[in-house]
């Protein structure tokens, strides 16, 4: 039996034809006209004004902290149910991470928390959405508001989702995404931050590009990385976002017949459908063992990888 991956990228609209432009003009580096192109159509895509197109998600998470000057002594609230790619972008900046615990039903952060973790040294509150459902993001933004608090927003798991109609990477100061394979448009690898501050966008793309001067280029006054995006990696992108709404409605779709198919099957909780603000995207299908049940969960992803199923396996 094939195996049944967590999830196989459709890699068959225009991407071998505007791979094909690339490499016949021979503008295969970051320089190329499909890395402005992307950054222009995505950017449009969440409402935004600006969008730096970067090497992948975790690149998107260290520039963004980067960019808000976080540092030495500085605190970033943030979920403890995600990737360590958020808390290592912290701990890089020489921050340090308070964490927040994750709601029970929408494994989203427990946004009740927060007030009371906020400290004078508090910079920044990191919101990362889980899986499939938006964290409900308009407490978040009037606490942050009331305690001149930046917002970075981790949408790396939400293309096309929208919370309260409004796009899933319109909310932060500056909003991150990845491109990796396993998302609902991939380039391979790849990631995008963007913003509708043009300083904060500026100093964004002075951060990925080794921070080079425009006039002096070899005079640096500040230390970046070299993050850039190819041009083969942005044509990958183009033409996977022509299809964004395709891949969403195909989630979706894939979302509810897991449901229905595990619907009454005991010991096991299944992933919110929706929230008042919200439909589930299912970027993954999140299952949760109840208490009742008598092995681990890494007895039970052993079980369905013997059956040819390869599922992520993430504590809680």
């Amino acid at each position: 039996m094939k195996p049944i991956p967590v999830n196989e990228p459709l890699l068959n609209g225009n991407e071998q034809k505007y791979l094909s432009e690339c490499i016949e003009t021979g503008w295969i580096s970051a320089d190329g006209l499909f890395v402005r192109q992307f950054e222009t159509q995505f950017a449009a895509s969440v409402d935004r004004q600006f969008a730096i197109a970067v090497s992948n998600g975790s690149a998107a998470l260290e520039v963004a902290v980067a960019a808000l000057r976080i540092g030495a002594g500085d605190e970033v609230i943030l979920p403890t149910f995600t990737i360590i790619s958020c808390a290592a972008a912290i701990v890089r900046a020489g921050a340090v991470p308070v964490v927040i615990d994750a709601d029970p039903v929408t494994w989203n952060m427990d946004i009740s928390q927060i007030e009371a973790k906020i400290t004078s040294r508090t910079k920044a509150i990191m919101v990362v959405h889980i899986y499939g459902l938006p964290v409900d993001m308009h407490p978040i933004l009037e606490l942050a508001d009331r305690y001149h608090l930046a917002v970075i927003e981790d949408a790396a798991e939400m293309h096309g989702q929208t919370y309260m109609q409004r796009p899933c990477g319109s909310f932060g100061d500056l909003s991150t995404f990845s491109f990796y394979a396993n998302k609902h448009i991939t380039t391979g690898e790849g990631g995008m931050i963007v913003t509708d501050d043009p300083d904060l966008a500026a100093r964004c793309r002075s951060l990925r590009n080794l921070c080079f001067e425009p006039v002096r280029r070899f005079v640096h006054t500040e230390l970046g990385w070299n993050l850039r995006m190819s041009n083969l990696h942005a044509a990958v992108g183009v033409a996977q976002l022509e299809r964004l709404a395709e891949f969403v409605d195909r989630k979706r779709a894939i979302g509810r017949q897991y449901t229905e198919l595990l619907a009454g099957i005991p010991g096991i909780e299944l992933p919110l459908v929706k929230t008042n603000y919200a439909e589930n995207i299912y970027w993954v299908y999140g299952i949760v063992l109840k208490d009742e049940v008598l092995f681990d969960a890494k007895v039970f992803s052993e079980k369905l990888a013997a059956a040819n199923i390869r599922p992520i396996l993430k504590p809680v």
